[in-house]
């Protein structure tokens, strides 16, 4: 569902749809990214990639996106940006207090859930997730063949 438009006028970019099969999200929170301009005109072309991507606290306690691949722009020339630099995310204090709690728990992670434009800005949503274990994950898919099934029989 890249490139859908939501009703309260947020443009959604890209989805990380592994992160909901590999994970259980508890809680989700909104931050802003830290962006050169070569990785803006990338990312509204659609030119990124969340799948291998999670954020990390370094140890001056700033919140960075690892892993996420945004691809070089092509007219941007010698100016370009490195694809899989980290980037860091903009959150208030109370909330990176709060998810630096939450992440200090056993078995708990920070995984971008998507990305997306709002008011013209690159925002990204952010999930506290905790790990599925594998039978966890076989009744996600029961659950969702069930859903097709009866969705192909009502049509």
């Amino acid at each position: 569902m890249a490139g859908s438009t939501r009703r309260d006028g947020t443009k959604v970019l890209v989805r990380n749809r592994k992160a909901f099969f590999e994970y259980e999200i508890l809680e989700r929170y909104e931050a802003g990214i830290s962006l050169l301009g070569s990785e803006v005109k990338s990312i509204r072309a659609s030119r990124i990639s969340l799948s291998e991507s999670f954020a990390r606290f370094d140890e001056k306690g700033e919140l960075f996106l690892q892993n996420c691949h945004i691809a070089e722009y092509p007219w941007a020339n010698r100016n370009n940006h490195e694809p899989l630099r980290a980037r860091k995310l903009l959150l208030t204090r109370r909330e990176l207090g709060k998810l630096s709690q939450e992440v200090s728990q056993a078995g708990c992670t920070l995984v971008p859930l998507s990305v997306y434009l709002k008011q013209g800005k690159v925002k990204v949503e952010l999930g506290v997730a905790k790990g599925k274990k594998l039978y966890d994950k076989r009744e996600t898919v029961k659950k969702r063949t069930a859903q097709r099934e009866l969705d192909r029989d009502l049509s």
